[in-house]
């Protein structure tokens, strides 16, 4: 892996205990559903990927199969309408979407209403599972997938100076990226072929 070397063990930290008072109703992720251990498919983990100005880009990956899903933010850290923009990025595979895992960051405090968007009759409501403070490790997916982001859009870019068309081609380029976890296959071909 390109940022295989960066990185030097550490011992592992106590953790902390999460008080996130600024998320309402907020669900541990120690709540969460056994089977979301990344092998099932249907779980995604979000998060941003924030400019110097606050400007953002909000990242959703599909656990099993790596598959990623990006936009632009023009409002910035604003929850509601991140939440919004997760319901509609999610909306075409709500059947399918099982549970969704993310940080304590106040922009994910309107998580109640990815929850109401993408319900459906007959199905279990799809929760969002936030992770302990300072454990970006519980979800690791996501913040691997962002580090790829980043060898094209690296660290003190202006995201205004970013188009959707580059955005696209960035997701487009990711999913299409033959990955050792899926047997060399590409995370476009597993997500899909879920659907068949």
């Amino acid at each position: 892996m390109p940022h295989k070397l960066c990185y030097r063990r550490r011992e592992k930290k106590q953790l902390r205990q999460t008080k996130a008072a600024n998320i309402p109703n907020r669900t541990s992720i120690h709540e969460r559903p056994a089977e979301a251990n990344g092998k099932r498919f249907g779980d995604w983990e979000m998060d941003l990927i924030v400019d110097s100005c606050q400007r953002v880009i909000l990242t959703l990956v599909e656990r099993s199969t790596n598959f990623l899903m990006m936009e632009k933010i023009k409002t910035g850290k604003k929850s509601e309408p991140i939440a919004k923009t997760v319901v509609r990025l999610l909306m075409p595979y709500r059947k399918t979407v099982k549970t969704i895992t993310t940080d304590n960051g106040s922009e994910f405090a309107s998580h109640q209403l990815i929850t109401k968007g993408l319900h459906m009759k007959g199905k279990d409501d799809v929760i969002v599972y936030f992770a302990d403070a300072y454990s970006s490790w519980q979800k690791g997916c996501v913040e691997n997938t962002n580090k790829l982001i980043r060898r094209y859009i690296p660290k003190h870019t202006n995201f205004n100076l970013v188009s959707p068309q580059k955005i696209m081609n960035i997701q487009k380029k990711l999913n299409n990226r033959p990955r050792e976890k899926l047997n060399f296959d590409t995370p476009k071909f597993c997500f899909f072929k879920n659907f068949d």
